[in-house]
């Protein structure tokens, strides 16, 4: 690679990645995932909510697993629970290090989602997973803090509506960094893939 093509690559690589800050991706050393690399940035830096067993919970409470965030609602007749599906295969395709993998379901419906109905959702899925339940003005701060979008859809009852909203996962490394940003319909193997890395990488 000659002078010029080399600053070229490199002024390339800063422009794509530049606005997130993450320079360094350009290394040849740094990670390759399948996933968003949102490495570094300025949002959706932790969360202090309930879960559906009443108790208070933040980030920190699950310091040396990988987190995986996703925003949804119990009544959401496919995305969400196709993705919690692919959520529990990426922890069994992990094997033994499956147990470092904590799932977080927050409920864009509060109204409701109510705790006992989340724990058996969570059930279904993994046991081990958690539903996080916002009161309606958290979800609002929350929602904002995370970039994630979601709207109520009238339906043909005051009970019967759904719920527009942003699909795909948060990823938080073993020391609570925001790490990645998973899109819908990627293959459970290919985001199991991104997070052996994150493993194999944490102190």
């Amino acid at each position: 690679m000659n002078k010029r093509t080399a600053i070229t690559s490199i002024t390339a690589c800063a422009l794509l990645l530049g606005a997130a800050g993450f320079f360094t991706a350009c290394s040849p050393n740094a990670p390759q995932f399948t996933a968003i690399d949102i490495t570094g940035a300025d949002y959706a830096k932790g969360f202090a909510l309930t879960d559906h067993n009443g108790q208070a919970r933040t980030l920190k409470d699950f310091e040396g697993k990988i987190v995986m965030v996703f925003f949804g609602y119990t009544q959401c007749p496919d995305v969400c629970p196709t993705s919690m599906l692919e959520m529990a295969q990426i922890k069994q395709l992990l094997g033994k290090e499956g147990a470092r993998i904590q799932g977080l379901f927050v409920t864009i419906d509060p109204e409701r989602d109510k705790p006992e109905m989340l724990k058996e959702y969570m059930a279904a899925f993994d046991p081990t997973f958690l539903a996080l339940v916002p009161t309606p003005e958290q979800l609002t701060a929350l929602a904002k803090d995370f970039k994630v979008y979601y709207k109520k859809v009238d339906g043909p009852s005051p009970t019967s509506y759904t719920m527009d909203h942003t699909a795909g996962s948060y990823v938080y490394d073993t020391r609570g960094k925001l790490r990645l940003f998973t899109r819908y319909g990627t293959k459970p193997e290919l985001t199991a893939a991104d997070i052996r890395q994150l493993l194999a990488s944490a102190p």
